[in-house]
């Protein structure tokens, strides 16, 4: 399987930028650096390019020089905090972002870091850093809301960090076939087995199966939902069109797209005369992918969104990393192919087949930033 993935990567390197172009992109690297929900933050004084905003720590990559190191390097400059030891930080990929300011283009590779709790209390007080700026930690909450003006390519980091660290998948209606009333079985069940406060993926198929996900929202006030791309199964606007953040369009966190959706609309751009265009849903996407291609074509969809203002593409889920009772016939991916498919994306990867909330440390070490999964997903 690694070897596949390398070769598939070998084939899509023709799509790469020329030598000419790239040197025209300024690579950085960024560590939203963080000890549970306090965010550290710098400030750009006014003189400086996108200034008297706050910013997340991060510097220009050398020449020769990986991502991961100038990560550790510009860290230590900026802030003292040595995070090269893995052992006790956690430094996940959420992705890259190219971004042009129009006196400049960079590229924006984003790292989360989770600080351990020894170094907080070394730094929690620290209000400059190494090089004389300033330094904040700030709630997550507060950081999310906007409270703390970004430049502009940074806003879909916030996007990203909206996602949680675990994500439930509804069981299908067809699973409760037995029942004498599959439609109130499967919403009796979901009702009562969804965590407090959980993102739910609520995989209804058709419009009949759609009022159930609108009847869960409902009841079920506390939590987020990713709903299907197909029209005849979204919320509909009667029900979601309000401007209470408890209301049911405040609790559609994302559209999911299946990785069919993605290949039919990659398709149509390759026969169409016209320029490429997003997808038009109003909500954030989260993608299907199983391979180097549907990765690739993700990365794609993603950077035409952000030209087009769309709401970004917030995660990709990435299966089965391990074989799963529902597609048995399926060949699993592994942590190791996994990984490597993982670091391709240029948006957060979420790990999804065969998982168990008690697998989220291992996941992230192989570069997830959430897992997702039905039957450990839900309380029982």
């Amino acid at each position: 399987m690694q070897g596949e993935v390398v070769a598939q990567q070998a084939a899509i390197d023709t799509n790469k930028p020329n030598n000419d172009q790239a040197a025209t992109v300024i690579n950085v690297a960024v560590a939203v650096i963080h000890y549970k929900q306090q965010y550290l933050l710098g400030f750009r004084n006014r003189n400086q390019h996108q200034g008297d905003r706050y910013e997340f720590v991060g510097g220009k990559i050398d020449k020769g020089e990986d991502a991961s190191a100038a990560l550790i390097r510009e860290v230590s400059e900026e802030t003292a905090i040595d995070i090269s030891n893995t052992s006790i930080n956690v430094a996940v990929k959420l992705g890259r972002l190219y971004h042009d300011y129009g006196d400049k283009k960079v590229c924006l590779q984003v790292y989360k870091v989770a600080l351990s709790s020894e170094q907080y209390q070394r730094h929690k007080n620290d209000t400059y850093g190494s090089e004389g700026q300033a330094l904040t930690w700030v709630d997550e909450a507060e950081l999310l809301a906007g409270q703390y003006p970004l430049p502009a390519a940074n806003q879909t980091i916030l996007a990203w960090l909206r996602l949680p660290a675990q994500i439930s998948i509804s069981y299908p209606l067809a699973h409760f076939h037995s029942a004498d009333n599959s439609r109130k079985a499967w919403l009796n069940y979901h009702e009562q087995h969804i965590a407090r406060g959980a993102w739910v993926y609520i995989r209804v198929k058709d419009h009949h199966s759609a009022s159930l996900a609108e009847q869960l929202l409902a009841s079920r006030a506390d939590i987020y939902s990713i709903v299907p791309n197909q029209d005849n199964v979204k919320i509909s606007p009667e029900t979601s069109n309000t401007s209470d953040d408890q209301g049911l369009n405040g609790r559609v966190n994302a559209v999911h797209l299946s990785h069919s959706e993605l290949l039919e609309w990659f398709d149509s751009c390759q026969h169409s005369a016209k320029d490429r265009q997003p997808l038009t849903t109003a909500y954030p996407l989260i993608v299907s992918c199983h391979d180097v291609a549907s990765i690739q074509i993700a990365n794609k969809l993603a950077a035409i969104r952000l030209q087009h203002k769309q709401p970004p593409v917030i995660g990709i889920f990435l299966a089965p990393v391990l074989a799963t009772a529902t597609h048995p016939g399926t060949r699993p991916l592994g942590w190791k192919a996994w990984s490597s498919l993982a670091q391709l994306a240029d948006m957060p990867v979420i790990a999804l087949g065969g998982l168990a909330p008690k697998l989220n440390q291992v996941a992230t070490s192989h570069g997830a930033t959430s897992i997702a999964g039905i039957r450990q997903f839900l309380m029982h």
